[in-house]
């Protein structure tokens, strides 16, 4: 997708995922979208390798403290 062609969208999440999202962005140095966008390409990859937006197991013995 062409610069000119990305599509701007609002999006609400909690004050808790944002700060572990930015964070998670600084540390493989993106902007905050460009993070975003990373993660919501990778978990579309996926749903096309395997049909499964995620694997099964992927939050198991993590405590996000997301919510």
């Amino acid at each position: 997708m062409a610069e000119q062609d990305k599509k701007q969208i609002p999006l609400r999440i909690s004050s808790k995922l944002y700060a572990q999202i930015a964070a998670w962005a600084e540390d493989d140095f993106r902007s905050l979208n460009g993070q975003i966008e990373y993660l919501l390409t990778e978990c579309v990859k996926q749903r096309k390798k395997n049909g499964s937006p995620q694997p099964q197991n992927l939050d198991e013995g993590i405590d996000l403290d997301i919510e």
